[in-house]
């Protein structure tokens, strides 16, 4: 099971700017930003709903192809955080609808975030 996962990103107000946005949707927000006194002077901040488990930190920018799926609880907060993100700046990377080639349910919209991470919102509800 992963506890949290991190993103070297290269712009902390750009990146946060659109998480922001892109999260709302399905309940995930910015928790906790890490004094940069404990962290060399780097700015890190996490995402999450109870706790922060999803963290940015602009420091060594990750590259290559990274993705990660959010679950969602509705097709509509699917189609939310598509337009969210795309709205925050996100470029598509694959509109909101069924992808029945994954399961008879799979509803899911992909979209890239300002580093180029395939961000998902998948909803698995019949």
């Amino acid at each position: 099971m992963i506890d949290h996962i991190t993103f070297g990103i290269t712009d902390f107000a750009r990146s946060t700017a659109f998480y922001d946005q892109a999260f709302a949707p399905l309940g995930v927000t910015r928790l906790f930003d890490i004094p940069t006194e404990h962290t060399n002077g780097v700015k890190v901040t996490g995402y999450g709903d109870d706790r922060p488990w999803f963290w940015l930190a602009e420091e060594n920018a990750t590259t290559g192809m990274m993705h990660i799926a959010l679950q969602a609880n509705s097709t509509a907060e699917v189609d939310a955080f598509h337009a969210a993100a795309i709205s925050a700046g996100g470029t598509d990377n694959g509109p909101p609808g069924l992808r029945p080639h994954y399961h008879a349910d799979y509803y899911a919209a992909f979209v890239l975030d300002p580093d180029g991470h395939n961000i998902e919102a998948v909803c698995h509800a019949p």
